[in-house]
């Protein structure tokens, strides 16, 4: 069943508009099934508490529903913070909602998962094409969270930006690596990590996103994706369809509401990183969506007041290699070879593009983090440092002229230059 909702240019769907299309899709269909809904995380924009309670009443002849939020290796979420992304009370959740199950994605309990097949290398070699590269090693087992394989249907409800590893977000994302671990996670981000940021974001089309769909094709469960693009925090599009459809025709939506150009790059940009971003992890995209715009040698900040941890999960890894581009690691393989490729990836994600030529790093741009991280922890993570409180943004802002940019929510909005990557 195709439904789509589209708002006009300008202005977003009303509340009641994505309940009758949710209805129209999935009302009835479902009956006597066990219906598994995966969700994104804080870390994504969209009025989730609104569409949970649509989607609860649309699956009400489901024999059961269980709402999954694809963590990746996000933290996992305690029942308070569970209850916060829904939007429902303590009371709620335990009486109008207690047949309703909202649960985490257990990627750190490895009875949680189960491999569902294997990619072999020389698919992913071929799918990879010009970014294959040894380190992304041999045959990928493509495991899942079991949940999928106990439940009868499927649906994924979720948005769709532009993203740094896969091009645009969503769709079967949110099953790799939304409830994935191991080898999907390590291979996709590292793949990612070999095309760079800026040959990949905003791209629809990318080895990345052939690699998800590759992986998709060994998922037995049916599955349907009901795909959002947000604006200013409301829904701007609601696509429900099979996955490739509905992912394709959000991602199309997102390439015009989610990508601004600019006729020049800047050479300084105070980039900041909104609360929802509780970590480095995640802030980071403050610098993913604005590198296509910065000038070679230009300065980033990522002003991040709030934030005082590097990743809750990856952390050690992190302050053993710092941020640094990706020739540094590969020119030094034997270092680093011990470490998550995922890791690595969003280590050179950060840092952004460079080179590394006789054992000097040249890194394209500077990157400078503006948080309650100490100085000294970026100096040894190879960041720049700025006191967060010294910053005024009213001295970045309307100097555009002048090749300065100031972004007061970045993360989501994709910044490009017109023409060639400068």
């Amino acid at each position: 069943m195709r439904v789509q909702r589209v708002a006009d240019p300008g202005t977003t769907l009303a509340h009641a508009d994505t309940h009758a299309a949710l209805q129209e899709a999935f009302a009835g269909r479902h009956a006597g099934q066990r219906v598994l809904v995966l969700i994104p995380d804080h870390t994504r924009s969209l009025p989730l508490p609104s569409l949970f309670r649509s989607m609860v009443e649309a699956l009400a002849e489901a024999a059961s529903v269980t709402f999954m939020v694809a963590l990746g290796t996000h933290p996992p979420l305690d029942e308070a913070r569970l209850n916060r992304l829904v939007g429902v009370t303590e009371e709620e959740r335990a009486g109008r909602f207690g047949h309703v199950r909202v649960v985490n994605h257990g990627w750190q309990d490895p009875d949680a998962l189960t491999s569902i097949g294997v990619l072999p290398q020389a698919r992913v070699q071929a799918i990879a094409g010009e970014r294959w590269h040894p380190t992304l090693g041999g045959d990928v087992d493509v495991r899942l969270n079991r949940a999928v394989l106990e439940h009868d249907h499927v649906v994924v409800l979720g948005p769709t930006f532009p993203h740094e590893v896969v091009g645009y977000s969503g769709g079967v994302k949110y099953l790799f690596p939304g409830i994935s671990d191991g080898d999907m996670i390590n291979v996709t981000h590292w793949l990612g990590a070999l095309a760079g940021v800026r040959g990949t974001i905003g791209v629809a089309d990318t080895p990345v996103r052939a690699l998800l769909n590759a992986a998709f094709e060994l998922v037995p469960t049916p599955t349907t994706v009901a795909a959002l693009v947000i604006d200013g925090g409301e829904t701007a599009g609601l696509f429900v369809d099979d996955p490739l459809e509905a992912w394709a025709a959000a991602a199309d939506l997102s390439s015009r509401l989610h990508v601004r150009w600019v006729d020049r790059p800047f050479h300084r940009v105070l980039s900041v990183a909104p609360p929802m971003y509780d970590e480095l992890w995640t802030a980071a995209k403050a610098m993913y969506k604005l590198e296509p715009a910065l000038a070679e040698g230009g300065e980033l900040i990522i002003h991040a007041p709030h934030l005082s941890e590097v990743s809750f999960v990856h952390g050690r890894w992190i302050h053993e290699i710092g941020y640094h581009v990706l020739p540094y690691f590969l020119a030094q393989w034997e270092r680093f070879a011990h470490v998550p490729l995922g890791v690595l990836a969003h280590s050179t994600h950060v840092r952004g593009d460079g080179a590394f030529v006789d054992g000097v790093e040249r890194p394209r741009a500077k990157v400078t983090l503006a948080s309650r991280i100490p100085k000294a922890t970026c100096e040894a993570l190879a960041l720049g440092y700025l006191d967060p409180d010294a910053i005024d943004p009213r001295d970045f802002q309307g100097r555009e002229d002048e090749g300065v940019l100031f972004v007061p929510k970045a993360g989501e909005v994709l910044y490009k230059v017109r023409g060639p990557n400068p």
